[in-house]
């Protein structure tokens, strides 16, 4: 099993639904949000905003940081779902 990298969380600042907001993230997520924005081809702001608004509906509102987690750890078992394995590649039987 690959070792980790241990970090802890660094702090980054954004507008956010027209409002300044700090969130604190490991750097393999921010990594992971980063990689995700490119991927849509949308700025990384626009991917928070939009993970922001979606957890306003829940009936449990999270905070955004444990939101963004919950989203990019939503987006990983979805495409292990769908390819078999995390890094993509042929389904697994």
């Amino acid at each position: 099993m690959p070792r980790p990298d241990y970090h802890p969380p660094l702090k980054r600042s954004m507008t956010i639904a027209g409002h300044q907001t700090s969130i604190s993230l490991e750097p393999a997520f921010w990594a992971a949000l980063e990689t995700e924005a490119a991927r849509q081809g949308r700025a990384l702001a626009a991917v928070v905003a939009e993970v922001d608004a979606a957890r306003l509906s829940a009936t449990r509102v999270p905070n955004l940081t444990s939101a963004l987690r919950q989203y990019l750890f939503g987006l990983a078992a979805d495409r292990i779902a769908e390819t078999g394995s995390a890094a993509g590649g042929e389904p697994q039987p």
